[in-house]
């Protein structure tokens, strides 16, 4: 099953069965608001030049995407929280996908603003194998462009749900980063990036290896 029919099933049990049609009918409002608002328009494409970071991992490792960019190309994935069940079916498709994308010459990473005792229960509960980063207070996102402000009555959902992000990210900012995933060459230029406001939805992980094999062709040219 590919990760877009993994996600549509999630999405038609959890809007059909799990949760009450006001609240279903709050979070529809909350993604059209953000898809008019125009925000993943304004987000970095492909072409523009990647924001430089350095963050640390679950454990506290310190990782620059510079150096990284030294071994190869740098896949960049946004994610919202390990709360998010959309979230932790795209970690596990590109875990399952991350030979493939070494296989390429490249790095994989994921980026949430999620504090770090969190970002070790997603490393742990999606068996990864790469790094999870902790963007705090969404400063990278925020340098992609991919983070927004979540309004008030979304807030009261994400408490009625369990995801007060208060306690999942450690700062009451009350921002997420829209779903992203960048692929970025070693000149740090963005080859490829896909962003959605609509957080049910997400690039199958395959839709990045032309882009690879394109940049590993041109690097040993």
């Amino acid at each position: 099953m590919s990760l877009q029919e993994k996600l549509a099933a999630l999405k038609a049990h959890a809007e059909g069965t799990l949760l009450p049609a006001d609240m279903v009918a709050v979070l529809h409002r909350a993604t059209d608001e953000l898809i008019a608002s125009g925000a993943q328009d304004r987000a970095l494409k492909a072409g523009d030049k990647a924001p430089a970071f350095t963050l640390h991992d679950a454990d506290g490792t310190e990782i620059s995407s510079v150096e990284l960019l030294k071994k190869g190309p740098l896949v960049v994935t946004f994610y919202r929280g390990v709360w998010c069940p959309y979230c932790n079916l795209d970690l596990e498709a590109l875990e399952e996908a991350r030979s493939e994308i070494e296989a390429r010459g490249a790095t994989l990473v994921a980026l949430s603003q999620q504090n770090a005792v969190n970002s070790r229960k997603s490393h742990r509960q999606n068996n990864l194998g790469f790094p999870i980063l902790v963007d705090e207070a969404g400063k990278t996102g925020d340098a992609f462009g991919v983070r927004w402000n979540l309004p008030g009555y979304l807030q009261d959902v994400h408490k009625k749900l369990g995801a007060d992000l208060t306690t999942f990210n450690g700062e009451d900012s009350w921002t997420l980063p829209m779903p992203a995933r960048y692929v970025i060459d070693q000149t740090g230029t963005i080859a490829y990036a896909e962003v959605n406001a609509d957080y049910t939805k997400r690039p199958e992980p395959s839709d990045i290896f032309a882009v690879l094999d394109r940049l590993k062709s041109e690097n040993q040219a």
